[in-house]
Parts: structure tokens; sequence; C-alpha cells
């Protein structure tokens, strides 16, 4: 694998963005209108909004093999910032070649340079790959999620 590059989302990624985004929600069983894709990439790519995304190249640039979306919020015990890494994507042919790792590290070192006060995501108890790299990157917690749905 060549040297991987992580940046921000830029308006050039959002057809490349656009297949892998879809590929997250249909695996996740969700389905999207093209207008609330169309919201969530505005909002990725607005500078004062709370979404955000990273993206993951090879060193060329040219095609993405990776996102992270992130969502910084404020914390009651703290007044500094909390990131949420909300979703993590690497394309099937790049999965294991260190795309997610890398993303996680940027975001990493992003919050260390900017002063948040921590980084947190959820994932499904039996997505053993990605369990894999998260009990390398981060420290497993307690915490049970309960969920309201409000549809």
């Amino acid at each position: 694998m060549p040297a991987i590059i992580v940046r921000d989302a830029a308006p050039a990624d959002r057809s490349a963005w656009g297949g892998m985004w879809a590929a997250n929600y249909t695996h996740h069983g969700a389905t999207m209108g093209e207008a609330e894709v169309d919201e969530l990439w505005r909002r990725v790519l607005h500078p004062d909004h709370p979404v955000c995304a990273l993206v993951s190249a090879a060193a060329d640039d040219r095609d993405l093999l990776g996102f992270a979306h992130y969502v910084l919020h404020p914390h009651t015990f703290s007044s500094r910032t909390v990131c949420y890494l909300e979703d993590l994507w690497v394309a099937p042919a790049a999965r294991g070649t260190g795309v997610g790792r890398h993303l996680i590290e940027a975001l990493v070192e992003r919050g260390r340079a900017r002063g948040w006060r921590r980084l947190y995501w959820h994932t499904e108890a039996d997505n053993e790959p990605a369990r894999r790299l998260y009990d390398r990157v981060a420290k497993l917690t307690d915490y049970v999620r309960y969920d309201v749905d409000l549809t």
C-alpha cells in the first residue's frame, strides 16, 4: 500500500465520498434520499458546522480510501470540546492497510492540537475487524448506550 494521506474533505471529493457514504449507510440498513445526502455534504463542508469529515487517500491524492465523520460538541464536565467519531468507513479494497488507523490518529492529533477533551465512538459488539483496530488505539469503556427512536 502506498503512503496514506489524511485531510479535510473538499468539494472535489463529493462523488467518491458519495459512493462510500452510500455503501456505509446501506451496510447499516439505512436509506437516505439525495436531498439528505446533499445536506450532509453541505454540513461537512461548512466551516462553522459541528459535523466535519476527514478523508483518506493514497499519497497521489487521486482515489479516496476512506472517511471519518465527526461531530464536535460541548461537554458538561469541562469547558473543552468533545469529539464524537460518528462514522468511520474504509473502502473494502483498502481494509487492513492502515487507512482506518490513520483516520483515527489524525483525529487524535487534531484533538490534541486544538485542546479537545476527548475523542469517543461506538461500534457494534460483533464488528470484530473494527474492534481489533479499536482495541489497539483506544480504551474500551463500560458504558452502555440506550436509544429512543423519535421518528
